[in-house]
């Protein structure tokens, strides 16, 4: 499989439409039922902007930016992955995908009624909000099928924005459609603004790993740059595919020693560490995502990898320079030490998972950027972000039991 042909199938877009990626601003969500209250999550510059923040930010006009990385953190269970999914599926039901077609549904499970709002910048630079409502059925094989009952469309242009608090408050404006129950057409589980979004060359590219988080064979058959090569595993001196009799075979081989001639790409998982493999998809993705604008999901994002390729990947995002069409990342971890890369605290969210799902965004916890956020995660200063100690000293007992070593 090529590369060209591997991104195409792990990328989300609408096919028919061509121009400038549109921006979201914000999602919300409520009626999921992993979800202890309403899910608010912003990835616009919540906080004051100063000049040195400019440089790790994406101007979208005026005044306003976007965080281009937005990092979900907490322990096993939290719900960070559950936080990924709702973030795709927002992101697909904008891409005009059927529904009942996106994998991330699961996230919906049975809800009676789930309302995903998404704010998003189009190419015409309005702000628009699509609301939609979605409710579940159970199939004859015991899984849910769904379909939207509701859904509003509101618009506004950015130049009538007044200050950063109304940039996604459309209070005391009226939509301007609501999804029409005539309209025999269109697919229940389809966004109604499908014709709209054709018409305005709307689309919001996302390339997208949360399935793939252990993700330990190479899917693609074409050359790989030595430069990101080198940079997983220096000890690589030569790898390349070539072509011969209709069958790809894979060539390899490592600094003073012979070359491998291998038979497929599978079989390099025998001589590639797994973060050398994940980090050639990664990297991959990551220069299609930083080149068209798009997104980019990840579960887990330091799985396989060292803390150094990790800060390089979030870095590369945070460089206005290197990021000049607001490619975003977004991505859950366990590490608190990723979150010291960040000198803002408004692209930060902690989950928290008790009696529910929750996910609060840093810079309402604490208001000051210059304190070391990871010292705070791991003192468990936001409460629920370190294990619990009576589960700790319950283990302890166990293990000492089990080894006969009396406390």
């Amino acid at each position: 499989m090529t590369i060209k042909l591997y991104l195409k199938k792990i990328k989300t877009y609408n096919p028919f439409l061509k121009g400038d990626s549109m921006k979201i601003l914000r999602i919300t969500a409520t009626g999921l039922l992993l979800f202890r209250e309403k899910l608010d999550v912003t990835f616009y510059a919540k906080q004051r902007v100063n000049e040195n923040d400019k440089e790790e930010l994406y101007n979208f006009g005026d005044n306003y930016y976007l965080n281009p990385s937005t990092a979900f953190i907490g322990i096993n269970v939290s719900g960070k992955t559950s936080m990924l999914k709702v973030v795709d599926l927002a992101l697909n039901i904008l891409n005009n995908k059927t529904i009942n077609h996106i994998e991330s549904k699961t996230i919906l499970g049975g809800t009676r009624e789930a309302t995903i709002s998404s704010y998003f910048l189009d190419n015409r630079n309005y702000i628009c909000c699509l609301e939609t409502s979605i409710t579940s059925n159970n199939t004859k094989l015991g899984q849910y099928e769904y379909k939207i009952f509701s859904e509003r469309l509101w618009e506004k242009p950015i130049n009538s924005i007044k200050t950063k608090k109304d940039l996604t408050d459309f209070t005391d404006i009226d939509p301007i459609k609501y999804r029409n129950e005539n309209e025999e057409y269109l697919s229940n589980d389809v966004i109604f603004v499908i014709a709209l979004n054709r018409c305005n060359n709307e689309k919001a590219e996302v390339y997208s790993l949360i399935s793939h988080t252990n993700l330990n064979i190479l899917p693609i058959t074409e050359n790989i740059p030595l430069e990101v090569i080198s940079f997983l595993d220096p000890t690589i001196e030569k790898l390349y595919f070539k072509s011969k009799d209709n069958k790809n075979f894979v060539h390899l081989k490592f600094i003073g020693e012979d070359e491998l001639l291998l038979n497929n790409a599978r079989e390099l998982e025998r001589y590639l560490s797994s973060g050398t493999i994940k980090g050639i998809i990664t990297f991959t993705m990551m220069q299609e995502t930083l080149k068209s604008g798009a997104y980019m999901l990840i579960d887990e994002l330091e799985n396989h990898f060292n803390k150094e390729i990790v800060t390089t990947i979030i870095r590369f995002f945070m460089d206005s320079k290197l990021n000049r069409n607001g490619g975003t990342l977004i991505y859950t971890t366990y590490y608190p030490e990723l979150l010291d890369e960040y000198n803002r605290n408004d692209s930060i969210y902690i989950i928290r998972n008790k009696n529910g799902v929750r996910a609060d965004n840093l810079c309402d916890i604490i208001n000051r950027n210059d304190i070391k956020k990871s010292d705070l995660y791991q003192n468990d200063f936001f409460k629920g972000t370190a294990p619990r100690y009576e589960a700790y000293i319950k283990l302890k007992k166990k293990l000492s039991s089990y080894i006969n070593y009396e406390e």
